[in-house]
């Protein structure tokens, strides 16, 4: 069987779009038909070679998505054939089955557990959780990294109740998804921070309360404004180590806290004033929002269906064609969208 994939071959090289001989099944390996792939901006720092030596060229990528279930391996119990589900790098339970190895021509080509820009994926059955069938397929691209990442950055990580304030530092995928946990949590004020006037929009519209532009604002003179003692939580989603040292600041003294969700460039180093420690402000970092598929993936769902998340700041823009993958990855590194979403039944 082939498949059509964008594969990255060299950094900072449009991903080559190519047919690949799928492999055989291994032990704990799903074969899935994905349906929509998100495009997270980690995507971005691997093709730009911002995430340090790549020594598994040439591979595929993509780490969020969704599709159907069309062969499943010896052992797997955890999907069915036709199953609809979630694709996350995020591991749950089942077998950890490693990555793949495709062919392209007399050509390698790298796989890991999961993939998510090619039209046919081995998947290990631990990066795959089950979903309604009437769950929207679209939506579900998000569970796998963006909606995990940014709700559980609020509801398993900072935790705040009802009447706290919280600063979000970068309003792209993730940190839209924050804003929206902080508005389910009931936070207030809820301030956005970005650089780009058409991302603090979406911001508005999903009902943060206050926008703050970096650009053209002191960023810690406005926060003071709203909140005199600072923020009670920032949640910084930009993986930049100057904005680490804003958001650290904009907490308050004597329990503050700090969420650091956003990835640094290889080798970037995050200079730290000991002071705001000694000032009882607390740091937590997170990897995927400690989210765990078995337990929430199908709460964030439900989230979704009952309208208490607005999705629509991720689905209103144009869904991007197999062939425009290039596109989506330049789109989001400029900022012209906060998730570019690829439809993988048109290549």
């Amino acid at each position: 069987m082939k498949t059509s994939a964008a594969v990255l071959v060299e950094p900072n090289k449009p991903l080559e779009i190519v047919d690949l001989e799928v492999p055989k099944l291994r032990r704990g390996q799903v074969l899935v038909e994905v349906a929509f792939s998100g495009v997270c901006y980690t995507q971005v720092l691997e093709w730009r070679g911002y995430r340090g030596v790549d020594p598994y060229l040439p591979h595929c990528l993509g780490h969020e998505g969704s599709g159907s279930v069309l062969e499943i391996g010896d052992g797997v119990t955890k999907v069915e054939r036709d199953d609809h589900v979630i694709l996350s790098w995020i591991k749950g339970s089942g077998i950890n089955a490693g990555g793949s190895v495709y062919s392209w021509g007399k050509q390698c080509v790298n796989a890991g557990p999961i993939t998510t820009f090619n039209r046919t994926s081995v998947i290990s059955e631990d990066r795959l959780t089950v979903i309604p069938s009437n769950f929207s397929l679209k939506m579900a691209a998000l569970v796998g990294c963006a909606l995990p990442t940014g709700l559980g950055s609020v509801f398993n990580v900072a935790q705040p109740i009802s009447g706290q304030s919280i600063a979000i530092f970068g309003v792209g995928g993730v940190g839209l998804c924050t804003a929206m946990a902080a508005k389910v949590n009931g936070c207030t004020p809820i301030i956005a921070i970005d650089l780009v006037e058409q991302k603090l929009e979406l911001a508005k519209a999903i009902g943060v309360t206050h926008l703050i532009n970096a650009s053209q604002d002191s960023v810690l003179e406005r926060i003071i404004q709203i909140c005199p003692d600072g923020v009670d939580f920032a949640i910084e989603a930009t993986g930049r180590p100057n904005v680490m040292c804003q958001a650290i600041e904009s907490v308050r003294p004597r329990g503050g806290s700090v969420v650091i969700v956003g990835n640094a460039r290889h080798g970037e180093i995050w200079e730290l004033d000991p002071k705001q420690l000694n000032l009882g402000k607390r740091i937590f970092g997170t990897w995927g929002g400690d989210s765990q598929p078995d337990r929430d993936y199908l709460r964030y769902c439900n989230l979704a269906m009952t309208g208490s998340l607005n999705l629509g700041a991720f689905l209103t823009p144009p869904t991007y064609a197999l062939h425009g993958i290039n596109s989506a990855l330049t789109d989001l590194e400029l900022g012209k969208l906060t998730r570019p979403i690829i439809d993988l039944s048109i290549l």
